[in-house]
């Protein structure tokens, strides 16, 4: 019985970490996508939708992971020597995971960095944009006035 939740836990591990591939390269799809030139808002939209349904599928991998193993601990602790190398696999799988997990917290904050400068660039462009059509609406204005000829008194004495 306990053998059969050792290979649900170790089964659980092995999806975690397909998981967290997929995850690593949508990761590098993103970053691409945000040193391009001009950025693809839709791309980035679809990227990170796909992004945000794998995080919670590894929620649920998690969550039943935790639980699973509550429900075995105690039997675990009472008897390691004879599940030592379901244990073993275990604990290799987790450090695996652990490496991945690191390795995908990185890659977020370059991304959110990039991210992040994507955007103060094109909040200078806008800000840069609207001096330009300030200073060409006060040119037009200024210009349009010109023609006009103000008013005059012309002095009939001679």
């Amino acid at each position: 019985m306990i053998n059969n939740y050792l290979e649900i836990l170790e089964e659980s591990l092995q999806k975690k970490s397909a998981v967290l591939d997929e995850i690593m390269a949508y990761n590098n799809a993103q970053e691409n996508l945000l040193k391009e030139d001009k950025v693809s808002m839709e791309a980035l939209d679809a990227n990170m939708d796909q992004k945000d349904r794998l995080i919670g599928k590894l929620t649920e991998l998690d969550e039943g992971f935790e639980a699973l193993y509550e429900r075995i601990r105690d039997q675990l602790s009472g008897n390691k020597d004879a599940y030592k190398p379901q244990i073993r696999r275990l604990q290799e799988l987790i450090s695996q995971v652990t490496e991945k997990s690191v390795s995908v917290q990185a890659q977020e904050a370059r991304n959110k960095k990039l991210v992040e400068d994507y955007f103060l660039k094109e909040r200078n462009q806008l800000r840069q944009g609207k001096k330009a059509s300030k200073a060409a609406y006060g040119y037009y204005k200024s210009m349009s006035n010109s023609n006009v000829v103000p008013s005059q008194f012309m002095d009939q004495k001679k």
